[in-house]
């Protein structure tokens, strides 16, 4: 796990991460009860998305946040960014607007890796909490889950209604 720097970060370097996953059941919060659900559908970023998230690393990056990455070798196959700007009743949340692991390194611990050093860096940047609008898979609801997360006391409109199926 390494911070990246603005140095080291280059138009490319997210052309072959395989942000690839089918969602068969999804968790959702109704009036106050969690419900696991059937539904189908598949997340695959194209290329132009993983450009624009990279010109987002740039600037997480100038603007005082931070993307930490894990690296197989020569090959970025995982990164966490933790956006620049506090925010909150007291200024106390940071999000964690992106944890992804490319799929053939998935089940190795790496988003484990990443989201605890994720929460180190928050930390070293004033956060005493993340805020994460996480896909509504139950496999990413779990991972969560297994990293110690709770839902949020303070909802971010903002982050809500960019996706209103996260949670």
């Amino acid at each position: 796990m390494e911070i990246l720097q603005m140095e080291d970060v280059f138009t490319e370097m997210l052309d072959s991460f395989e942000r690839f996953q089918i969602t068969t059941k999804v968790i959702f919060n109704d009036r106050g009860t969690w419900i696991e659900t059937e539904d189908s559908f598949e997340d695959n970023w194209t290329l132009q998305k993983k450009r624009q998230i990279v010109e987002h690393f740039i600037d997480t990056i100038k603007h005082g946040g931070a993307v930490v990455i894990a690296k197989q070798g020569a090959h970025l196959v995982g990164f966490a960014v933790i956006e620049a700007v506090p925010f909150g009743s007291e200024s106390i949340y940071r999000e964690l607007s992106f944890l992804h692991v490319t799929r053939s390194v998935r089940g190795r611990k790496a988003g484990e890796y990443l989201f605890l050093k994720a929460k180190e860096i928050a930390k070293l940047l004033g956060a005493e909490k993340l805020y994460i609008g996480a896909h509504p898979s139950v496999e990413t609801q779990n991972f969560y889950r297994k990293m110690g997360c709770v839902q949020a006391i303070e909802i971010n409109e903002f982050i809500y209604k960019r996706e209103i199926r996260d949670i």
